[in-house]
């Protein structure tokens, strides 16, 4: 299986979740007002989610599991238990991908890696519509849809499409330029706990490989 898929991402992910979108009934709300009254109500969350990617030809080709937690602006804990261990820390300056196994840690800094990325959806600043398009795309499979496309060019997805069920984000699909598409899905989800501040910093283990991404 591909690792480290989702570095860069939601990571904060950046690929956080759930929580009542806003008061207004579904049908009365458009997709940047959805979006947005998530952003604005949902200042911090933690979910267990399972995650599954499809090739461009539909097939299931990689799946995984694990926990996230995030605290805006910026702070977030994104931890794979299956079927590898990697953990993502955003401590609101960098992100941190350590590689258990490899006993390996990569630095960026946190504007670059979500630039234009999912996380920047959940985890990021409220200014949504000023880095992506919004689109509601209807209701599919039990779950109303909302598609938002990143207005960077050097994005590393084509396409992120939302999913709530009773104003309450339960999915994200990230499709990118090559068609692959990856399926997250979100349960347990707690909005605005308490989170301490530990999840989100991080020390390199004694004797891991550090690898700075200036």
């Amino acid at each position: 299986m591909k690792r480290g898929w989702f570095a860069p991402g939601l990571v904060a992910l950046a690929l956080g979740v759930a929580g009542a979108v806003t008061t207004l009934p579904a049908a009365a709300q458009s997709a940047s007002e959805r979006l947005r009254g998530f952003v604005e109500g949902t200042q911090s969350a933690q979910s267990r989610f399972t995650q599954t990617v499809f090739d461009r030809n539909g097939r299931r080709v990689q799946e995984a599991s694990g926990t996230m937690q995030f605290s805006r602006p910026g702070r977030f804990r994104w931890e794979y238990e299956k079927p590898y261990s990697q953990l993502l820390v955003g401590d609101g300056e960098r992100i941190f991908i350590y590689d258990r196994d490899l006993n390996q840690v990569t630095v960026r800094r946190l504007d670059r890696a979500l630039s234009g990325t999912p996380a920047a959806l959940l985890a990021g600043s409220n200014d949504i519509e000023k880095s992506f398009t919004l689109t509601a795309q209807g209701t599919q499979d039990g779950l109303d849809w909302l598609e938002a496309v990143p207005r960077a060019p050097e994005s590393t997805f084509a396409t992120v499409r939302l999913g709530f069920a009773q104003n309450v984000l339960a999915a994200m699909e990230l499709t990118d330029a090559l068609g692959s598409r990856t399926l997250i899905r979100f349960q347990e989800l707690q909005r605005n706990p308490k989170l301490s501040a530990q999840l989100f910093r991080f020390v390199a283990p004694k004797g891991a490989d550090v690898l700075e991404d200036k």
